[in-house]
């Protein structure tokens, strides 16, 4: 038996994107979390390379939670030789399924763009995977029941919590012999319109700790009175609203807050709502069958559904565009890296009485953050298009716990950590939640740098 175990931050270390906690110990191989680094180009290029470990020597991957920043490198993995179990809950594998799917679509019609348009330096342009790949990575999921203590093997068992953020988003316990290791993933928000509160860590020797918004609060204000006047505002300049949006909860959350507005008659009776993003319409098909996860009735997702109009077609896409008159429109994705809201914002964001609506975290170097820096002029297809339209931005439509949502959930854990771990933040944000940590609880944090190694006593 081996008297330590290794944490390699293979991922999410330094920034949001790329989660891949790799544990060594008892002579197994765990990675927490198999993530796409997202964003500038320097952590894009991180995609291509592989792990310090071969992707045959790892015995086991647990899935936090489906997001692509945390599943979306699982198909480069089984690429490179890796064919052990990939776990999580039903949802979650579900949410994975149709993340991947789309992810190695996109990519290869990206490719394909690029090769035609010979915008690319690359002779030809690759995707980093194909659908191929995806397939062979879906027959390796095994769903695993939350709540549950599973046996790994005598002296080592793990645990799925339910923490909100999106549907099926859990934190899992680790146990070894003597130490208790947790990983947050992703921590959601304790008041949701959507999803119950998460639940919360007791014990945690070793903790690996979530830092978005370790650096804030989300404001306090209407979400929907903020919306509302948005919108109305836009409809009154005969303009359309866009809102680049996560398919995963978000894009649900986005459609149940406009169809509430609507209900209320505060929105004009006949204005066009539309949710474009194939993938939006498969998850919304996964809050049908995963009603456990969430608060939404069949009769309320049903009605919701009749209202807002969920698009088929790419045709239909066009068919909306040409239409004049205003409208809203919620559209993947949600950084603006890609998806249908590309198409969109083409035709729409030179024209001063649009508005497109930011909904939720923006990383470093997507086209999201772009915009909410002010932008005069945003890449994409190879062209500059001028940004003449409004932005606006939601930030309290996140997913992810602010600063005082985070220590609210580490609030029950009684004996002070051996180890604190910050992860999945940006610099401010992770120093920032440190201090608090010390202030609060008097615990020491340390924040690691992407391949860095961490080595405890066992």
């Amino acid at each position: 038996m081996a008297d330590t175990i290794n944490i390699h931050f293979l991922g999410g270390a330094g920034t949001v994107t790329g989660s891949k906690y790799l544990l060594e110990l008892e002579g197994k191989r765990i990675l927490i979390d198999c993530g796409l680094f997202q964003g500038v180009k320097k952590l894009r290029t991180l995609n291509w390379e592989d792990l310090p470990v071969p992707s045959s020597q790892l015995d086991l991957v647990l899935l936090t939670h489906g997001h692509l920043d945390h599943t979306g490198f699982l198909p480069r993995l089984v690429r490179r030789g890796y064919g052990g179990p990939v776990w999580g809950t039903s949802p979650t594998l579900d949410i994975a399924e149709v993340i991947l799917r789309d992810s190695a679509k996109i990519q290869e019609e990206d490719a394909d763009r690029a090769n035609e348009a010979g915008f690319t330096r690359h002779q030809p342009a690759l995707p980093l995977y194909t659908t191929d790949d995806v397939e062979h990575t879906l027959p390796l999921f095994e769903i695993q029941e939350e709540g549950k203590w599973i046996d790994i093997d005598p002296d080592l068992r793990i645990r799925f919590e339910y923490s909100g953020h999106i549907l099926g988003a859990t934190f899992i316990e680790m146990d070894v012999p003597g130490q208790r290791i947790v990983f947050s993933g992703d921590v959601g928000r304790p008041v949701d319109p959507l999803l119950r509160a998460p639940k919360k860590p007791n014990k945690a020797d070793v903790l690996l700790i979530e830092s978005t918004y370790g650096d804030r609060f989300h404001p306090d204000e209407d979400i929907m009175e903020r919306i509302k006047q948005v919108v109305n505002d836009t409809v009154q300049r005969q303009g359309t609203v866009i809102i680049p949006s996560f398919a995963v909860e978000r894009t649900q959350l986005l459609m149940y807050l406009l169809w509430q507005l609507d209900r209320r008659g505060e929105l004009p009776s006949s204005l066009p709502i539309i949710m474009d993003s194939p993938m939006g319409a498969n998850v919304l098909e996964l809050f049908h069958k995963h009603h456990d996860w969430h608060t939404l009735s069949s009769e309320e997702c049903a009605e919701m559904c009749y209202r807002i109009r969920v698009v088929q077609s790419y045709r239909e896409t066009w068919d909306i565009i040409d239409d004049p008159r205003p409208k809203v429109v919620i559209a993947g994705s949600g950084m603006v890296t890609g998806g249908r809201v590309l198409t969109y914002l083409q035709q729409y964001i030179a024209r001063p009485e649009t508005t497109v609506m930011l909904a939720g975290y923006q990383a470093e170097g997507t086209r999201g953050r772009q915009l909410l820096q002010g932008a005069g002029e945003l890449k994409f297809y190879g062209k500059y298009h001028p940004v003449r339209a409004r932005v606006e931005y939601l930030e309290g439509l996140s997913g992810h716990a602010d600063q005082r949502e985070l220590l609210d959930w580490l609030a029950e854990i009684t004996e002070k950590p051996e180890r604190v771990f910050i992860v999945h933040g940006e610099a401010q944000a992770s120093d920032t939640l440190r201090v608090k940590l010390k202030d609060v609880f008097d615990w020491q944090s340390e924040i690691p740098e992407l391949y860095d190694i961490a080595t405890l006593p066992l």
